[in-house]
């Protein structure tokens, strides 16, 4: 079996690093003995990515980094006008899937941002980086717009949530059970990553 290899599209800095981490933890969760190789992400700004034809560039890049084996994984923050991740992720994931069918390719997007999936599963972040012992979660984490601001609220004085180290920080703390418990979006991202994992297990 040859190596299995994974590249993720990110719009962020943040998310250059945290992707990784995230993929990674998934797979050592389902699958302890199958950890695939995760390529640098390719970062490019959403409101690039959604314009025509973006996301088919991006696509091509991909698959060229990958020699054509592996998979590719897109991760967007979903707080764009008019955005609906129910609707918006499936529509981006056709117009990539068109580009290069033989490869499994998943998209998601956070609402309403990355930030949102630790919110989501904010005691288990209480005591790290700054953030108090008592932290609680808020009600429906996932429609607050600022996550990030709301992180930086709870910091203390003089200290604000960066994105760049924050955000792999907690990305390997967070409590990915409760965040799918209280996040549809996160579990959205958990049950695709498995599912590309599953099939680059076999192949």
């Amino acid at each position: 079996m040859s190596e299995a290899k994974i590249i993720p599209i990110v719009e962020g800095y943040g998310e250059c690093s945290a992707t990784p981490i995230l993929i990674r933890r998934i797979a050592l969760d389902i699958f302890p003995d199958f950890v695939p190789r995760i390529l640098y992400p390719i970062r490019i700004p959403a409101s690039r990515l959604l314009k025509a034809g973006e996301i088919e560039r991006a696509v091509a890049l991909a698959s060229y980094k990958l020699n054509g084996k592996g998979g590719i994984f897109i991760l967007l923050d979903g707080d764009f006008k008019d955005c609906c991740p129910a609707r918006n992720g499936p529509e981006l994931r056709t117009r990539a899937q068109a580009t290069r069918r033989d490869i499994p390719i998943f998209v998601v997007l956070a609402k309403m941002e990355y930030e949102a999936w630790f919110l989501a599963a904010a005691e288990s972040l209480r005591g790290q980086r700054g953030l108090p012992t008592t932290l609680e979660q808020p009600l429906n984490p996932e429609n607050i717009r600022g996550a990030k601001e709301w992180l930086s609220a709870r910091m203390p004085k003089g200290q604000r949530y960066s994105e760049t180290t924050d955000q792999p920080a907690f990305t390997g703390l967070f409590n990915m059970t409760a965040a799918r418990t209280n996040s549809e979006s996160f579990n959205k991202c958990y049950r695709d990553i498995e599912t590309m994992l599953r099939g680059l297990r076999v192949s």
